[in-house]
C-alpha cells in the first residue's frame, strides 16, 4: 500500500495542471455504439484532488437494461428513473470547466458524448484523463489495470463494484494520491482532447424485454457486446505506409488505445477513405494508430516486432485528408 505524502502544496504545485476535475463513472446497458447509460456518478475535485461534492443518478435507458448481473439495475428499478435529457443539464453542470477523470476514460467519454448527441446537445468537456494511462506514467507496480488493483495499491476499500457512485468514490480516493505523486515528480498528465460528438444517426429504439430478473435471464449474455460488421475493403493491400508519403487505398490500418475522436467514427472515416480497418496487427498491417506507442498492448508489441509503422491520432487524421487512390 502506498501512503499519501502531502508535502506537495499549492506553493509547489505544477502551474500547468488543471484547476479542477470531475471523476466520473457510468454504468451502461452494454459496450456497443447504441448502448445506453443506466446510472452515472460524478465526484467534483479541486486542483489538488480534494473532494468538493458528489452526485449520482439513475437513468432510464428506454430499453432492456442489459447485464443486470454486473450493474444490478433491473427494469423495475429503472422504470421510474429520469430520461437522459432530463438529467443532461445537471450532469453538464458537474462537468463544466473540469477535466473528466475516469478509469478507461475513452469508454466513459464515448458513452456520455453519445447520450448528449442523442439529446441534440454536447457535454461541456474539453479534456479527459484516464487513470490507467496515469498509472502507466507513474510506473505503479500494479498486477493489472483493473480499478480494484489501483484501489488496493492506495489502500482504498471498494464496497460495491460496478455501482457507479461507489466506483466514482473509489476512483476519486485513488486519483488524489496519484495526482500528488505526479505533482511531486512534475509528471506531465496524460490529458486527451474531448471532441463533442456531432455525427450521430440513431438506431431504432430497442424495446424493454419483459421484466428483467436479477440474474438477467431475459437478456442473452453474449448479446450486449455485438461485433461491428463492415463490408470488405474493395482494394488490394498496397503494403506498408511510408513516412512523408500519403496513405493509399487498400492499406490495412489498426488502432490501439484511447483516441480523442469516437473510435467508431474514426474507423468509419477510415473505411470511407477506402482503407481497411484491421482488428489486429500482423505482418500485413500497413499502419498502427496509437496515442500511447510505449504501452505494452498486444498490438504495439507486435507492431514493434514486425517493424510496422506507427503514428499518433493527430498525424493520422491529417493523413486521412489526402488518401491516394488504389493502383489500377
Amino acid at each position: 500500500m502506498t501512503v499519501l505524502d502531502d508535502r506537495t502544496t499549492a506553493a509547489t504545485w505544477p502551474a500547468a495542471y488543471p484547476q479542477g476535475y470531475a471523476v466520473v463513472d457510468v454504468e451502461t446497458t452494454g459496450l456497443a455504439r447504441d448502448d445506453r447509460i443506466v446510472s452515472a456518478a460524478v465526484y467534483r475535485l479541486d486542483a489538488q484532488g480534494n473532494v468538493e461534492d458528489h452526485w449520482y443518478t439513475l437513468v432510464n435507458p428506454e430499453r432492456d437494461p442489459g447485464p443486470v448481473w454486473i450493474h444490478g439495475l433491473t427494469t423495475d428499478v429503472l422504470e421510474g428513473a429520469p430520461l437522459f435529457p432530463e438529467i443532461a443539464a445537471e450532469f453538464a453542470a458537474r462537468l463544466d470547466g473540469r477535466v473528466l477523470v475516469a478509469h478507461n476514460a475513452m469508454f466513459d467519454w464515448q458513452m456520455i458524448a453519445r447520450e448528449y448527441a442523442r439529446a441534440e446537445s454536447a457535454a461541456p468537456v474539453r479534456q479527459r484523463l484516464c487513470t490507467i494511462a496515469l498509472a502507466k506514467e507513474l510506473s505503479l507496480p500494479l498486477p493489472n489495470h483493473k480499478l480494484e488493483s489501483l484501489a488496493a495499491h492506495f489502500g482504498v476499500v471498494q464496497q460495491r463494484a460496478h455501482n457507479a457512485l461507489d466506483d466514482a468514490r473509489v476512483l476519486a480516493e485513488a486519483f488524489r494520491p496519484s495526482l500528488h505523486a505526479a505533482a511531486e515528480r512534475n509528471v506531465r498528465l496524460p490529458l486527451l482532447e474531448c471532441r463533442p460528438l456531432t455525427e450521430w444517426a440513431s438506431s431504432p429504439a430497442q424495446p424493454l424485454i419483459g421484466r428483467q430478473s436479477a440474474h438477467g435471464s431475459s437478456y442473452r449474455a453474449n448479446s450486449w457486446r455485438p461485433s461491428r460488421k463492415r463490408p470488405p475493403c474493395p482494394h488490394p493491400n498496397p503494403g506498408r505506409y511510408e513516412t512523408d508519403k500519403p496513405l493509399k487505398q487498400g492499406m490495412r490500418v489498426a488502432f490501439s488505445g484511447d483516441t480523442s475522436v469516437d473510435r467508431e467514427l474514426l474507423e468509419d472515416r477510415t473505411v470511407e477513405a477506402g482503407l481497411h480497418v484491421a482488428g489486429s496487427v500482423s505482418r500485413l498491417t500497413s499502419l498502427l494508430v496509437t496515442n500511447d506507442p510505449d504501452s505494452a498492448t498486444s498490438k504495439t508489441v507486435k507492431a514493434k516486432s514486425f517493424g510496422t509503422p506507427v503514428v499518433d491520432e493527430a498525424a493520422y487524421t491529417q493523413l486521412l485528408r489526402d488518401v491516394a487512390p488504389a493502383d489500377g
